[in-house]
């Protein structure tokens, strides 16, 4: 005897997401996010086969394995981000 199939249950209505701003301030990014856009090139390189998932994870382990004054430029380079991400932050709220 064949199953019948299962009707989906719903929780109510969607909620919409609000549109942002496309003259907002863009994020900090984190040292991490440094590290890999100045990796990633080189991964792949490495690993001509690796999928991005390969790739993200190779960086991963990359990243948990240096030291912290081998880390230290990314995290300078994320400290000066948000530094700039606070300005224009501020800036952003005064202008409105």
């Amino acid at each position: 005897m064949p199953k019948e199939p299962k009707q989906k249950v719903t929780t109510g209505a969607r909620k919409t997401k609000s549109k942002k701003d496309p003259a907002a301030p863009k994020r900090p990014l984190s040292a991490y996010m440094f590290f890999s856009q100045d990796w990633r090139e080189r991964v792949k390189a490495e690993n001509p086969d690796a999928g991005f998932g390969d790739v993200g994870r190779l960086l991963g382990t990359k990243w948990k394995e240096m030291s912290e004054d081998e880390k230290k430029p990314y995290v300078d380079m994320a400290n000066r981000d948000k530094e700039r991400a606070e300005t224009e932050k501020a800036a952003y709220a005064n202008k409105e």
